[in-house]
């Protein structure tokens, strides 16, 4: 066996391995939290036509760490998500239920195509408040999820 061979057998992958592409061509694997919430950043970011330069400025988080959690490849902390957000105009609390809601839509969307494992023995995720609670909605508009 070469040396190659023996060190690419080494290698465990970062990210699952998605079982089969779905209707778009895109990897059903379960979405990634860090993927979720790198999506939300980059997309706010462009929605306020900020480049990743000046967030990083603004934030105070090295723009390579910065565009590496915007990718989905660093698993950003809690005080760095908080920079982030503010950098944004949002608080941690708002890119965090941006990033449950696109969790929630995924996972609908899988559970519709029939994907392998969407529902295998999950609780279901509810999507309204019991009636019976009051007080504000919150950023989610009243999402709660379940683990």
């Amino acid at each position: 066996m070469s040396i190659r061979a023996t060190n690419q057998a080494d290698v465990i992958p970062l990210r699952p391995v998605p079982t089969a592409p779905g209707p778009s061509g895109a990897p059903l694997g379960e979405p990634l939290w860090r993927d979720l919430v790198g999506e939300v950043l980059r997309r706010e970011r462009k929605a306020q036509g900020r480049t990743l330069k000046e967030m990083s400025e603004a934030s105070r988080i090295s723009l390579a760490y910065l565009s590496e959690v915007e990718r989905g490849r660093k698993e950003a902390s809690s005080e760095v998500l908080a920079a982030a957000a503010r950098a944004l105009g949002l608080t941690l609390a708002d890119v965090l239920a941006l990033a449950g809601e696109r969790l929630v839509s995924l996972t609908a969307a899988r559970s519709r195509t029939g994907a392998p494992g969407a529902a295998g023995g999950h609780r279901p995720v509810r999507t309204a408040l019991p009636a019976r609670r009051a007080g504000p909605a919150g950023p989610m508009g009243g999402v709660l999820l379940a683990a």
